[in-house]
């Protein structure tokens, strides 16, 4: 591990990502050739901005087999979270940014969310199949504290007793726990917490601007005492750095209430990998090789496999162990022995809504 006061000069302090990988859909770079030029080079502002779109559409469908999701709603991309390993930044190129950098401090915000989500719950034949919130960013991410827009969707969801599954990583959400109480007494949620260390110097490296391990575990303890079940996601656990906090994490959570656990193995697919291997470089040069080659022995030699049914949880011996670990501990901990099933007959379109048709 190496120190803060030990870090290059230039290290990006409060960032997961320290640099911003080209974009494989752009054609042209904006690069610093030279320290001296005739024109004056315009340093990047690293302050967090937001940029508001308008979408044609709000909830999506879930095509891979192994993500846990039929269908997704995300009212930002990008996040200001900055985990170092978050599979959300290759998206990010799609808009035209990097998914380095840009991902954390270029905020796209969906304003037109709520709007969009009625329309899409009005359709005909909608089935009120679950819908996950933060399947790919995260809706409690800082931007929501100003912008509110994810608790104007669970108001609707509420309203339309629509069935909603959300995972969060910042306590931001007990901010909402009126409205979950609500929907959790008509079995129309089930929340997710994302815990993937106990080690509070592991997660300002790698989660520089998450809530805290004690303030997640809050959430599991608060939700849970208001009747809201409650499930962590120890994801990702990455070999080598925090795979052996397995048991403790689980008993941990059991404790404060969860009934549910699941875990994935990091994967390093596209920009992703190069952000990750500068990240664990800067700041675990000891450790980097040992646990470079441990990613890789997890994915057959890569850092990353595509394969559906491999890709989130890895194969290999060190795979295996870790597998073997996890279910031994939510064995132990009598964690997933009861799997929650949301109500979608409770569905309906309110009587003001059926006006517009």
């Amino acid at each position: 591990m190496i120190l803060d006061d030990e870090k290059p000069d230039n290290y990006v302090k409060g960032r997961g990502a320290q640099f911003n990988p080209h974009n494989r859909f752009a054609k042209n770079d904006y690069v610093k050739d030279h320290e001296e030029g005739i024109d004056d080079w315009e340093e990047e502002d690293h302050k967090t901005t937001f940029i508001f779109g308008r979408s044609k559409s709000i909830v999506n469908k879930v095509e891979s087999p192994d993500v846990g999701m039929a269908y997704s709603l995300n009212p930002y991309q990008g996040c200001e979270h900055g985990c170092s390993y978050c599979y959300a930044r290759n998206a990010h190129e799609y808009w035209g940014f990097s998914a380095g950098l840009d991902f954390e401090r270029k905020i796209i915000v969906k304003t037109d969310a709520p709007e969009l989500f009625k329309k899409f719950l009005q359709k005909k034949g909608w089935d009120a199949s679950v819908i996950s919130l933060s399947g790919n960013t995260d809706c409690y991410q800082p931007a929501e504290r100003k912008f509110r827009i994810t608790r104007q969707l669970l108001e609707i969801a509420l309203e339309y007793r629509q069935p909603i599954a959300m995972i969060t990583k910042n306590a931001l959400i007990l901010r909402d726990i009126d409205l979950l109480t609500e929907m959790a007494k008509l079995n129309l949620c089930m929340v997710y917490v994302s815990i993937n260390s106990l080690n509070e110097q592991l997660r300002q490296k790698m989660e520089p601007r998450t809530t805290t391990a004690k303030q997640r575990l809050k959430i599991v303890e608060q939700l849970s005492s208001a009747g809201v079940p409650m499930g962590v996601m120890v994801a990702p656990l990455v070999p080598g750095l925090s795979d052996h906090e397995i048991p403790s994490i689980l008993k941990t959570i059991a404790n404060c209430g969860a009934i549910a656990a699941g875990y994935t193995v990091v994967r390093l697919n596209g920009a992703i990998g190069g952000i990750f291997e500068d990240w664990l470089r800067k700041n675990y040069p000891d450790r980097f090789e040992k646990v470079w080659h441990m990613i890789q022995s997890c994915h057959g030699g890569n850092v990353n496999d595509s394969r559906f049914g491999e890709r989130m949880r890895g194969d290999g011996n060190i795979a295996k162990m870790i597998r073997d670990n996890f279910k031994l501990h939510c064995r132990l901990n009598h964690l997933n022995e009861i799997k929650p099933s949301l109500d979608s007959s409770l569905f309906r379109v309110p009587k003001d809504q059926l006006s517009m048709f």
